[in-house]
């Protein structure tokens, strides 16, 4: 009888990435019928994590999360690497591939210092390395300060602990995957949109390796890869980037998504939003409302975005 194939999977080494290759390697085993001693974790420190003390744009933007792990797949030290898709560059490159989108978690964010934002006192410290968490911060209550806050979430937990800050925000669905749900206060979608495919793993390979996309394939979620995969065309159509305030939110509801979105300047002065609803896999769905908030943004919203890319 043929021995199982051994399968290397890449992640960053903070907890949360390592509780997220986890989860990939345990959905991997059950759906290939493996042990979980044939799918490898092979861990990197990114570049992201390595510098802490500055807002992410200032340093390279999202390509830090995902550096090394591309290497190690094009030098092939890996057969798949998995990330935490709102940290992945909206455009990359065509020598990879988006394997699997896992069933997407919460997409909400979580409040960390107070029971909502307008519970904050007045001229409260926000911190949050976050451009979009910033702006809807500032345009909720223009009277806070935003401080730059980085790092994984027990590093976050502990600045704010310090009292460097009066509240700060996390992604619930993170904090589920670290089994840390009992912290914050979830913040209503309705109100406060989540970035472009908060709470979704994507699993990401060489296009050419048909072994791992084969193997790939039989763990992909559909619901969350349509949904995700609008969110981002979203963003792409705004040419957007890591220095730019967007929230989106888009939900499958039968064979047609749902797609909210808000567009801010940095300062939170402005805001525009719209929403759509399109049949899953309409490509031109989410540039149809890129368009129409392009052209309804004002000067303090559209020099944060290029257009379609």
């Amino acid at each position: 009888m043929a021995s199982t194939p051994h399968f290397k999977l890449g992640t960053r080494r903070s907890p949360l990435a390592m509780a997220q290759a986890e989860e990939t390697r345990a959905r991997l085993c059950a759906a290939h019928g493996w042990s979980e001693a044939e799918v490898e974790l092979v861990p990197v420190t990114a570049s992201g994590d390595k510098v802490q003390d500055r807002p992410l744009a200032e340093i390279g933007g999202k390509a830090l999360w995902t550096r090394e792990l591309d290497a190690w797949l094009h030098e092939r030290r890996i057969d798949a690497a998995v990330h935490s898709l709102k940290d992945v560059e909206t455009l990359r490159p065509g020598s990879l591939w988006l394997g699997a989108i896992l069933p997407r978690a919460d997409k909400r964010d979580v409040l960390v210092g107070a029971i909502s934002l307008a519970a904050l006192p007045q001229g409260a410290v926000v911190g949050t390395s976050a451009p979009r968490r910033a702006a809807q911060a500032l345009h909720a209550r223009p009277d806070c300060r935003v401080i730059t806050f980085r790092g994984n979430v027990a590093t976050r937990l502990a600045k704010l602990a310090a009292g460097e800050a009066d509240a700060t925000f996390l992604a619930a669905a993170g904090l589920q995957r670290l089994g840390q749900s009992d912290v914050g206060h979830p913040l209503d979608p309705a109100a406060w949109l989540p970035a472009p495919a908060q709470g979704a793993i994507a699993v990401e390979c060489r296009s050419d390796d048909d072994r791992a996309r084969s193997l790939l394939a039989v763990i992909d979620h559909a619901p969350s890869r349509a949904e995700v995969t609008a969110e981002r065309a979203l963003l792409a159509a705004l040419g957007g980037n890591c220095h730019s305030p967007v929230a989106v939110l888009c939900s499958l509801e039968g064979e047609m998504l749902a797609l909210r979105a808000a567009l801010f300047s940095p300062d939170g002065a402005e805001r525009v939003d719209g929403a759509a609803s399109f049949p899953a896999g309409d490509s031109e769905g989410p540039a149809r409302l890129a368009a129409d908030l392009l052209r309804r943004a004002g000067p303090g919203i559209a020099g944060h975005f290029s257009g379609p890319q």
